[in-house]
């Protein structure tokens, strides 16, 4: 419709993609020439997919491995692809588009310049990541190109090609009905999904643009093989279920009672990594289900005098499922079910506990943050979330400040069940992805500040959690943080581990008034004493320098020096090594540097093109079984590090004998 009022001829020649094309012709210098050229076509690619990538980004959905995420990863992907091949550009791009695409839609979609930032900067990282891979993937797939072109080149330049091709393009080119070499192998395809980040239809989009086919049914295989390998390491084998009662229903009354009178309806054998277990269902049941990151229920049942221990409760196919070691000998007639209630209190504390803390980190970061993982037990809590870099100290303390300030307001839990629509209308906040039924459970810790869909348990009043402490922020992935935290008993109990530990440390610098500038005293005269230290040992190791070149051997028409050293750092031996080969052109030092042995191996250049010695492969392949240890370098430079010091002449010896 755009297209016909703006009487354009393509989509793209309209003002919803002009804009964008004129932003990448700044940046790469590149030009728009409106014809089907690559180049042309790039553009247009590039001008399509940042829409879709920033529009998705925005609602919620993180680029990833698997769902809807590795859709955008993969379009994704296809546009660096493009702007890397054909406008010959070798650096983020897409990042650079998002301010753009934001300022045009902000009337229209202004969820995306609200979170500009965040968004721009996980494309940028998604970016990066493929292009650290996309050089060696490309220069694969064009190897493959030239040779089903028949054209001639040195496979000894290119080690991922080295490793596929035997012989002018066996192995990794296979040929059609006809005989004709045309379809990139399953295996080689693979590796370019699996080492290199290129999905499927970017390495058959590949092919296409060059008349070749890809080996589908062989990639899916390649692919399979690597689920079973996956699977075989945590295989279950779990037997029939064994049916006392026909009542399949698995009821939970656990929300308002953590015990209950109940029967067995089934129960199954399983068996995983060599060890026996058993899975019960019971017609009604305390036991909270594994779910939206809290952990399973644990507790007992009691079979008449007969206790069994509950040690996880998860759910299959809507059947809350309880897990035990041992069954009783009688499973017929009445069960008491109970679940372990100071588990269940610690968990519903720090699970009302992650719902303050996901409305703090809106109020303090911004209201792009979403919630994208979370786990929720008795210890501690794990919150997941959207934002674009790190929490500041100061962040931190506001956040902490925020939730605890809430604790002590005492503020009423309520839960309400309402039709998901009424739900979403009262301003409950639902997670992008997930699914929820037409009935929905709305936790509201005060209208103003938390009211979110969650079918957790959780605590009465926030008074009960009684205090909040972030223990760690890290990042998880591209634009995800997480935060760890601890609230009630065990927030006490981190406390008191800190001020034991500070109590100790006023211990060890004999309790000063003043311990912060003790410390950084302390750590003034510890800088300055190293530097003493290393300026002593550069005097010390220019004097055994002086020494060893003096006692150059000539064996077999090249020069060798070879030595066991008292020397107090590996650096220091390597330098030395590497100081040496002006005298020699071989050099082979080892020294015991506390306790463990170290090496250093260094070969003059012209000693590595005429005999072909290099000092990596000498050392993997002759030091490190002799040290048992290993190590690594260059073709004249490597060095290894083990625990057996008592053999430190055989590696003198050793390397003498290469000779």
């Amino acid at each position: 419709l755009v297209r016909v009022i703006q009487g354009k001829q393509s989509n793209y020649d309209t003002d919803l993609f002009t804009n964008t094309i004129y932003t990448v012709e700044n940046i790469t210098g590149k030009t728009y020439d409106f014809t089907d050229s690559k180049q042309a076509v790039a553009f247009r690619v590039i001008a399509d997919h940042i829409r879709a990538i920033c529009f998705t980004i925005a609602d919620g959905q993180l680029p990833s491995n698997t769902g809807a995420g590795y859709v955008i990863r993969r379009i994704l992907r296809r546009a660096v692809r493009y702007y890397y091949s054909y406008l010959d550009y070798k650096q983020p791009l897409l990042h650079q588009l998002v301010p753009v695409l934001a300022k045009q839609f902000e009337h229209v979609f202004p969820e995306l310049m609200a979170q500009v930032e965040f968004v721009g900067r996980v494309v940028k990282e998604e970016e990066d990541a493929f292009l650290r891979t996309i050089g060696k993937g490309i220069s694969l797939l064009d190897a493959i190109i030239r040779m089903a072109k028949g054209e001639k080149f040195d496979i000894n330049k290119s080690d991922i090609v080295k490793e596929y091709v035997a012989g002018g393009g066996q192995g990794i080119l296979g040929g059609d009905e006809n005989g004709k070499v045309n379809t990139i192998i399953g295996e080689v395809c693979f590796t370019l999904f699996d080492r290199y980040g290129f999905p499927l239809d970017l390495t058959r989009l590949i092919a296409n643009e060059n008349d070749l086919l890809i080996d589908e049914e062989g990639f899916n295989a390649e692919m399979q093989r690597q689920k079973n390998r996956s699977r075989a390491a945590s295989v279950v084998d779990t037997e029939d279920w064994i049916t006392l009662n026909e009542n399949n229903n698995s009821k939970f009354v656990g929300y308002d009672s953590l015990e209950t009178k109940t029967n067995v309806v089934k129960y199954r054998k399983v068996k995983a990594k060599g060890k026996e277990g058993f899975q019960i269902v019971l017609s009604t049941t305390p036991f909270y289900a594994e779910s939206g990151g809290q952990v399973g229920d644990k507790g007992l049942l009691v079979f008449g005098n007969e206790e069994i221990e509950v040690i996880d409760t998860k759910k299959e196919n809507n059947l809350i499922i309880h897990f035990t070691e041992k069954l009783p000998q009688n499973l017929d007639g009445e069960v008491a079910a109970y679940v372990n209630k100071t588990k269940r209190t610690d968990i519903s504390s720090n699970h009302s506990a992650t719902h303050l803390l996901h409305a703090a980190l809106r109020k303090v970061l911004g209201t792009h943050v979403a919630q994208k993982g979370s786990l929720v037990n008795d210890e501690h809590l794990r919150f997941d979330f959207s934002h674009f870099s790190k929490v500041t100290d100061e962040e931190v303390a506001k956040i902490e400040a925020i939730v605890n300030e809430k604790i002590r307001e005492n503020v009423a839990v309520v839960i309400k069940e309402m039709n998901k629509d009424e739900a979403v209308n009262f301003g409950a906040m639902a997670l992008f992805g997930e699914k929820y039924g037409d009935k929905v459970r709305v936790v509201i810790i005060d209208p103003t500040y938390s009211i979110e869909l969650c079918g957790g348990t959780h605590v009465g009043n926030t008074g009960e959690l009684g205090f909040f402490k972030i223990k760690h922020e890290t990042a998880v992935a591209a634009g995800v943080r997480r935060i760890e935290a601890v609230s009630g008993k065990a927030a006490e109990s981190h406390i008191n581990n800190a001020f034991s530990e500070m109590s100790s440390v006023r211990g060890l610098f004999s309790n000063p008034k003043e311990l912060l500038k003790t410390i950084e005293n302390s750590v003034a005269e510890n800088r300055e004493l190293k530097k003493k230290i290393e300026s002593l040992e550069a005097k010390q190791l220019a004097v055994i320098q002086k020494e060893l070149a003096a006692k150059v051997e000539t064996i077999n028409g090249s020069s060798f020096i070879g030595a066991i050293l008292d020397v107090s750092s590996a650096d220091g031996l390597k330098k030395l090594a590497n100081d040496l080969i002006a005298s020699a052109q071989m050099v082979v030092l080892a020294a015991n540097v506390g306790g463990k042995a170290s090496v250093a191996i260094a070969i003059a250049e012209t000693l590595v093109n005429d005999k072909g010695l290099e000092a990596t492969k000498i050392i993997k392949e002759h030091i490190t079984p002799i040290i048992k240890g290993g190590g690594g370098g260059s073709k004249t430079l490597a060095t290894a590090g083990g625990q057996d010091v008592g053999n430190l002449d055989k590696v003198i010896e050793k390397v003498k004998s290469l000779l």
